[in-house]
């Protein structure tokens, strides 16, 4: 498989001037070090992974430990202190706002824990909305919509709004509109938290037909490693904004390198 997206030296530190604090964590100090030294917060340090195409990545950690840090830095949501996030070779980093916007809005779509819909939209018009941005006809659109919200059981719920729904349904709003847009990687967020057993397990089977079928790189943010074990095809566990561990997920859990 040849590689879709590849993160090298990536660093996050919340800070508006990060420099000092890059040159004490490439002087081998740790984030609670910078911490005490400058009162800045190190989101990730020195993070390096490659997500082939067709590939499912799962993203491990305790809260705080940067895995949700990791997932927006690579859209931009978080803008990244240093280092570089290559989309099939071309760096994200250094994409201005037109670019990045086209990005976004073509090859890299998000499911959020916490939903992120629009209050003011309909349930169709909410999982629609990627593909108006896109400039997809209004019929095609409507039509994609209405087949993606079949396929995570909330069709009779497409005209209504969304404070009308359960979290849990709220929350298969949100991967509808990821899904409807079929871009090259799909970041999925704690995005199975609320799903019930048996829709989680409708959405595993969606989404290994879409690795399948269209070559779509995932990556999961979890706590829960027996959420998508079957699924994914490598696992990265973070810590203190640093990746350990890294493998299969059998490997990991068998031969772990970090105690």
């Amino acid at each position: 498989m040849t590689d879709r997206l590849r993160i090298e030296n990536l660093y996050k530190v919340f800070a508006d001037k990060p420099a000092r604090a890059l040159a004490m964590l490439r002087d081998g100090k740790r984030k609670s070090e910078v911490l005490e030294t400058l009162g800045q917060v190190v989101g990730l340090d020195d993070v390096s992974l490659t997500v082939p195409s067709g590939a499912i990545y799962m993203i491990m950690g305790l809260s705080g430990s940067g895995k949700s840090t990791l997932a927006r830095c690579i859209n931009r949501l978080n803008e990244p202190s240093d280092g570089r996030i290559l989309l099939d070779g071309e760096d994200l980093c250094a994409l201005h706002e037109g670019g990045l916007r086209e990005v976004r809005r073509n090859r890299i779509s998000m499911v959020f824990q916490h939903f992120a819909l629009l209050p003011n939209r309909r349930v169709i018009e909410n999982v629609e909305f990627g593909l108006k941005l896109r400039g997809m006809p209004a019929a095609q659109r409507r039509r994609r919509a209405e087949e993606v919200l079949c396929v995570v059981g909330l069709a009779r719920w497409a005209y209504h709004m969304p404070h009308e729904l359960s979290g849990g349904m709220r929350q298969r709003v949100g991967l509808a509109r990821a899904l409807a847009t079929e871009a090259d990687v799909l970041i999925m967020d704690e995005a199975f938290s609320a799903l019930d057993p048996l829709i989680r397990e409708q959405i595993v089977e969606l989404l290994r037909d879409l690795k399948a079928r269209l070559g779509l790189s995932m990556i999961f943010i979890s706590h829960d490693i027996s959420t998508i074990s079957a699924l994914a095809d490598d696992v990265i566990v973070m810590l203190k904004g640093e990746p350990v561990e890294q493998g299969a997920i059998e490997t990991v859990l068998k031969n772990p390198e970090h105690p």
